[in-house]
């Protein structure tokens, strides 16, 4: 009996110290950027799957502005207690780097990479209205007008915003980027007519694509996207070397103990292959990755390295 009663003291001790490795309080998933944008849907179809999950809140926190910075600052400075997570786009972690003096936070140091979320190419877009129906017609004119048609972009260092940067490199043409403060507005101002294209994800603005909205020129994809099979790609439409892939991904402060990283990332990557969320971004064009951490770091090493030459060769600043 003894025996017994102390084998089931262990096993009662080493479910409180289970229960004790996850935070017991609300969990935080800091979005940098404005409501409504990719990264805040992302955070948003993934939270309540993470609270039945794990027991539970999961709190979606805006914190825009400063290209993501902010955000991600907010982050880089939170307790590494598994109560506050980043979920973000690229720019904050591998873009914003190169652009911005003075940084509050090394994006290759100072987080702790729990996975990949989604990613999907970009889709240069025109208001419907727009006389251009052609990716070639839209470098004649930037050839004809240098630095006078409009791009928008969901912010200064964000992927649409280098994404026009490379067309340009790549087309030896220049445009005039305008910066909003997060993706909504920029979609709203181009509805409108008030900017003349944008390389915007694909998946922010396929309803508008498809409703007639928007007219969809050219995908920066390796391959066609799903969502968009007519619109071909860039490099089908004639311009090389401009496959672009946006993405979104988790990150946690530096220091996160392993076994709350690993907790973290089964439930995180579970919750993105949950069939109804994944169905949810597959429908617009969304494609799941949930990779490991150890690969996120790879992967984010060469995407820092492959924006960092774009902005150098086009002398990029955003000062």
């Amino acid at each position: 009996m003894k025996r017994l009663l102390g084998t089931l003291a262990l096993g009662l001790a080493a479910l409180g110290a289970q229960a004790q490795d996850w935070p017991q309080k609300p969990v935080t998933l800091v979005v940098p950027f404005p409501a409504g944008g990719s990264t805040d849907m992302v955070a948003r179809a993934i939270s309540p799957r993470l609270g039945e999950k794990l027991g539970q809140s999961f709190l979606v926190d805006n914190k825009a502005g400063a290209t993501g910075t902010i955000g991600a600052t907010f982050v880089k400075r939170a307790a590494p207690d598994g109560a506050t997570f980043l979920v973000t786009s690229l720019g904050p972690l591998v873009i914003a780097p190169h652009l911005i003096k003075g940084m509050q936070y090394d994006a290759l140091k100072d987080f702790d990479p729990i996975t990949v979320a989604v990613q999907a190419p970009n889709v240069l877009v025109v208001p419907a209205k727009s006389p251009f129906k052609t990716v070639a017609e839209v470098i004649a004119n930037l050839k004809a007008h240098p630095g006078k048609m409009t791009f928008a972009s969901s912010g200064n260092g964000s992927s649409d915003h280098l994404t026009a940067e490379l067309f340009w490199q790549q087309t030896g043409t220049s445009g005039l980027h305008v910066p909003y403060k997060g993706g909504a507005p920029a979609i709203t101002d181009l509805l409108g007519g008030q900017v003349d294209a944008s390389f915007q994800n694909v998946n922010a603005v396929v309803q508008n694509i498809n409703a007639g909205k928007l007219r969809a020129l050219a995908v920066t994809g390796d391959k066609r996207s799903p969502v968009l099979p007519d619109v071909p790609t860039t490099a089908e439409a004639g311009v090389k070397n401009l496959e672009v892939y946006s993405w979104q991904a988790i990150v946690a402060p530096k220091g996160l103990p392993p076994a709350l990283r690993s907790k973290a990332h089964d439930a995180m990557t579970a919750a993105l292959n949950d069939p109804a969320v994944k169905q949810q971004f597959t429908a617009i064009g969304l494609e799941v990755v949930a990779n490991t951490p150890e690969q996120f770091a790879k992967f984010q090493q060469q995407e820092s390295a492959r924006w960092k030459k774009v902005i150098e060769t086009g002398k990029i600043t955003i000062d």
